[in-house]
């Protein structure tokens, strides 16, 4: 199902056909937490999560991508608003439509990663690991 969410000028929605591939590839080829990810990958992850566009004025200006089940477990990736944006309420309404989106709301852990925004999601709900101590990872290809 596609969603569609307006706040003011801006629009928030789920419809993939609407992306705009080479922003978000230029975004993220820089990116600290993607840099030197290929566009085939991108492409890949796109295809396999639940995404959300930002628009203000039919011009992409942020993203985001779930990963999810749709039941249990959901992993908030790629967030991004462009820097001439920034600052103005967009990522928390990106995020919090993310949250409420209504085929997620059987979800019982999210999950992220962060090297720098913190505070940032804490406001939004997000705290530390719950019990760190049972979860565990593989990196595969450490750089």
């Amino acid at each position: 199902m596609k969603s569609w969410e307006k706040f003011d000028e801006l629009i928030i929605s789920t419809d993939k056909s609407k992306l705009n591939l080479k922003l978000i590839y230029n975004f993220l080829s820089t990116a600290y937490w993607s840099k030197n990810r290929s566009t085939e990958i991108i492409d890949k992850s796109i295809k396999n999560s639940l995404c959300f566009g930002v628009y203000y004025k039919n011009e992409q200006i942020g993203f985001a991508r779930v990963v999810t089940d749709f039941s249990i477990f959901a992993y908030l990736a790629d967030v991004f608003i462009i820097e001439a944006f920034r600052s103005r309420g967009i990522g928390k309404n990106l995020i919090r439509t993310i949250l409420n989106y209504s085929e997620l709301q059987d979800i019982k852990r999210w999950m992220l990663a962060t090297s720098d925004a913190h505070k940032f999601y804490s406001h939004l709900g997000f705290t530390n690991l719950y019990k760190p101590e049972k979860f565990m990872e593989m990196i595969k290809n450490k750089n």
